[in-house]
């Protein structure tokens, strides 16, 4: 039997995960973080959501009320906001802070996990606005070509 040092253990679990297996933990989590709900509201709290003065995103990454992503996210509902909430907690992407007022005031806010997934996805986001127009371009082409 070969005996390994804890930093080789370590370097053997990270090398099984693979995500093209089935049964891999990291292809669990890439379905979660490519959910559109996921997306948004990692942007959303990440951003800081829209300026109140209408100046586009408030700049960095905040702390928000269930109420306002809820309006953020245009067309999202109660439940799957409810759900797509707990399990980025679940996951330690964001916080879950609530504060004893009245009423009770609950805020949610980018963990330095989520902050460096949000990093990734804002650059996703960034390239689909940025070349929206050519895809609209090639599916019409495709459309036209195909159907």
């Amino acid at each position: 039997m070969v005996t390994m040092t804890a930093a080789e253990q370590r370097a053997q679990s990270k090398a099984e995960y693979d995500a093209f297996l089935a049964g891999c933990p990291s292809r669990q989590l890439l379905d979660r973080i490519s959910d559109k709900w996921v997306t948004l509201v990692l942007g959303a709290l990440g951003t800081g959501g829209p300026d109140p003065d209408g100046g586009g995103c408030t700049g960095g990454p905040r702390a928000m009320r269930y109420s306002e992503l809820s309006r953020l996210l245009a067309g999202v509902s109660q439940k799957m906001l409810t759900q797509t909430l707990r399990s980025l907690e679940r996951d330690g992407l964001l916080t879950r802070t609530v504060t004893p007022t009245v009423p009770v005031t609950v805020t949610y806010e980018l963990t330095d996990l989520g902050l460096s997934l949000y990093e990734t996805i804002r650059g996703v986001k960034a390239w689909a606005q940025s070349h929206m127009d050519e895809v609209l371009a090639r599916r019409a082409a495709y459309d036209d070509r195909v159907g």
